[in-house]
């Protein structure tokens, strides 16, 4: 009986332990050792399914990137910047302010035909839509005879002569 206790003894202290899955195996070993040490490849479930069909593989393009005008942003930054100094310069010392600088036009912006603003891609296809409706509803306004549809440039118009009006009168005010 202790001849087949030691045998058996003897025959788990020969098991390795593997180090890679903690099995205790004396044939093990080996084996364990050659998967691990193989890198898997990923799986493409995309090549499989389109083997056998006669859709050939299209590689996409890499989306195209706008082109940057950095340049012209820094440029009006620093024409806004140097308007602005000159404005305290004036206000302190007393003298008339110069003109405001020209608006800078964003080439990116998509310009509303109905109030003439400019919106960027995604607030221009949800703004157009809804200046629209209100153009069509100011037009036939309760307050005019026949139904005659209200002129957009001369709402235009009183927009843009409202403003200067505005921008006059602030900056004679803040002197």
């Amino acid at each position: 009986i202790q001849n087949q206790d030691s045998k058996s003894y003897n025959s788990l202290n020969s098991c390795i332990d593997s180090l890679n899955c903690g099995k205790k195996k004396l044939r093990h070993n080996p084996i364990c050792k050659r998967i691990f040490n193989k890198k898997r490849k990923p799986f493409n479930s995309l090549k499989q399914r389109l083997q056998g069909t006669d859709i050939p593989t299209v590689k996409k393009k890499p989306p195209t990137k706008k082109k940057s005008n950095w340049r012209q942003q820094h440029e009006d930054f620093i024409s806004a910047i140097r308007a602005a100094k000159l404005a305290t310069r004036a206000m302190k010392e007393g003298r008339p302010l110069p003109p405001p600088p020209p608006p800078s036009i964003n080439p990116d912006y998509i310009q509303c035909p109905y109030c003439m603003r400019r919106f960027n891609q995604t607030a221009a296809e949800r703004h157009i839509n809804f200046c629209k409706e209100q153009a069509a509803r100011r037009s036939f306004a309760p307050g005019q005879k026949g139904g005659k549809p209200a002129s957009v440039s001369n709402w235009t118009l009183f927009k843009l002569f409202a403003s200067t009006i505005f921008l006059s009168s602030f900056f004679e005010g803040s002197s």
